[in-house]
């Protein structure tokens, strides 16, 4: 059974107490969104999710889009849903309100995005990529393409989409083939084949905007040759009317192992009309501030599924009836005791809890550097902020995707053969999570950007964003006496993952094969280091806290047990992938590829 009840208190306690002293609060610009209007906006959100989307989710699944001469039809409730998503100002919570949006702080924003991702996957996609789009318009657009799409895409009427992936080209846009022909009036007409579209067609609102990748007549080869255009689905009238459609067909929706009620097409271009956005030949740099923020995006969309997995564990694993309590009956008035009673059922409950806390907790902190980077005056403070998030996005895409996939399967698990049964809900969590581990960049991609890119960036300088904090919060509490367990296992997790960088430092300068050897376990160390950081300062809170908490004390009690379960059950896995930096790639790299 898919529950999903939006985890508020939770989120508040990210928002507000968690990473209060992060340096990245108090914005200026920021300081009408007090605590109670960020809470207020977060109660509604919840219930947009819990009440129109979440009843829509296993229906989506079952239904998914269908393709009719042309035309792509999403599930029955979706254009009612999208509807009253729009109206209720959700499309643009977070957007520029000089373009229409309401401005709100990113740290409400992916807050929201996750309540959305948890509710129905699928349907987030359809206003995520559009968000995606007008931050890359925002960025390399002209004034006059700015002025005439942005309000429109802000406002939910229009929707976006990125188009790059080619039948013979995905990670590698070097080789893509869709050519754009300059034209007498400064606009393109794009010809080629797109493949992996989400969202890139469908019956939710009045025109579809793609930002398409491109080359130009005498472009160079490889990546360097590479442009992007704005291509409409209807080319718009003066009054911003759908006009004559613009050559777009659809080939086909893809045929899906999940998110089936997300329309991915197959796209074809035919003489299409576009607009250069940016420089020419210099397309990947505007794409890329689109595929960033879609990036964190992702992340929360691991997130967003696990925390809904979790939920719906916990709910049959309390009515479940199997066997007896090793610890004696727990039930004495029924057949059986609850299987949450089982230290292995358990055991997968609190690796999925602390997972999700984990992962909001890490959201909070680069959703607040997110807004720091974008609202901050003092350079000193914007630019820490730029680094935490240019080092810490590939690790929240594959740290929380990752984790999120983990998190379905073990929700599976608990459900036994009945998670394996598609009435029970769970299994559509595992298949629609999967996908999130390879789109927008696999999760193999983002550990080699971590290492390859953002290690060595800048003489290292965005690792001080993040080791700073991690070093300065375990000086200030090795002398609290009930911290110290705590703190002495972090410092060592953290001690392991400087020692991984200097092992990297040294060997990929060598030989960059031993970086991309040992890049996955990096990332991965990364982000348990991340995760104990913040749940030692979640311990370190919730003890202050509990003194006179009242009615709160089972959340800080609650708040403490899962951090005690990470050190105890979660962290030690930095041994392991510490050791495997260190062992290199000899045997990764032994065999012959004939071998294989």
């Amino acid at each position: 059974m898919q529950i999903y009840e939006a985890p508020l208190r939770d989120m508040k306690f990210v928002l507000h107490e968690l990473h209060a002293d992060d340096g990245f609060g108090d914005l200026e610009p920021l300081a009408e969104f007090t605590p109670d209007l960020i809470d207020a906006v977060l109660e509604e959100a919840a219930k947009v999710a819990q009440e129109v989307l979440l009843p829509l989710n296993r229906s989506g699944d079952i239904e998914g889009c269908t393709l009719e001469n042309g035309v792509v039809r999403t599930p029955k409730g979706f254009k009612e849903a999208y509807d009253t998503f729009r109206e209720g100002g959700w499309c643009a919570l977070a957007a520029d309100p000089e373009w229409g949006g309401q401005g709100l702080p990113e740290s409400v924003n992916k807050m929201t995005e996750e309540m959305i991702c948890s509710a129905n996957l699928s349907f987030s996609l359809y206003p995520g990529l559009t968000h995606g789009g007008t931050t890359a318009l925002k960025c390399h657009a002209t004034d006059e393409l700015k002025q005439f799409y942005l309000p429109r895409m802000v406002s939910g009427r229009w929707s976006g989409t990125m188009c790059l992936t080619e039948p013979h080209c995905g990670t590698d846009l070097g080789m893509l083939r869709t050519k754009a022909v300059p034209q007498d009036d400064g606009s393109y007409k794009l010809s080629g084949a797109k493949i992996f579209i989400s969202a890139g067609e469908h019956d939710l609102t009045e025109n579809i905007v793609h930002l398409a990748l491109a080359r130009l007549p005498d472009a160079p080869e490889g990546v360097k040759g590479i442009s992007l255009f704005l291509v409409p689905k209807y080319l718009p009238k003066d009054d911003g009317t759908p006009g004559p459609s613009n050559g777009i067909s659809v080939a086909a929706i893809e045929h899906k192992m999940g998110l089936r009620a997300s329309a991915t097409c197959q796209l074809n271009f035919d003489e299409s009309t576009g607009w250069l956005i940016g420089e020419a030949n210099r397309g990947l740099e505007a794409m890329f501030t689109m595929m960033n923020t879609e990036r964190v995006s992702v992340g929360i969309q691991g997130l967003g599924v696990g925390e809904a997995a979790y939920q719906s564990a916990v709910w049959y694993a309390r009515q479940r009836l199997q066997g007896r309590s090793l610890s004696g009956v727990k039930n004495p008035g029924g057949p059986a005791d609850p299987i949450i009673v089982h230290p292995d059922v358990r055991r997968m409950l609190m690796t999925m809890r602390a997972y999700n806390e984990g992962c909001r907790a890490i959201s909070g902190w680069i959703s607040r550097a997110l807004d720091a980077e974008k609202h901050a005056t003092d350079p000193e403070l914007k630019q820490r902020a730029a680094d935490f998030v240019a080092l810490m996005t590939p690790v929240v895409k594959a740290l929380f995707t990752d984790l999120g996939f983990e998190t379905a399967s073990l929700a599976m698990q608990v459900y036994g053969g009945h998670g394996y049964i598609a009435e029970s809900g769970v299994e559509q969590y595992a298949r629609d999570a999967r996908i999130a581990m390879i789109y927008e960049g696999t999760n193999g991609i983002q550990a080699l950007d971590l290492v390859g890119r953002k290690l060595p960036a800048h003489m290292g300088r965005y690792l001080r964003s993040f080791f700073h904090p991690v070093s300065q919060f375990v000086e200030a509490n090795k002398g609290n006496e009930a911290m110290a367990p705590m703190i002495e296992t972090l410092e060592k997790a953290f001690g392991a993952l400087q020692l991984s960088t200097a092992t990297l430092a040294q060997k990929g300068m060598a030989d960059p094969e031993e970086g991309a050897a040992a890049a996955t376990e990096y990332l991965r160390l990364t982000g348990l280091v991340a995760m104990a950081y913040c749940f030692a300062k979640a311990a370190l809170i919730a003890r202050t806290r509990l003194a006179d908490s009242g009615d709160e004390a089972v959340f800080y009690k609650a708040k403490l047990a899962t951090a005690q379960f990470f050190f105890d059950r979660i962290l030690p896995q930095a041994t392991a992938m510490f050791l495997a930096i260190k062992a290199g790639k000899a045997s990764m790299m032994a065999l012959e590829v004939d071998a294989f």
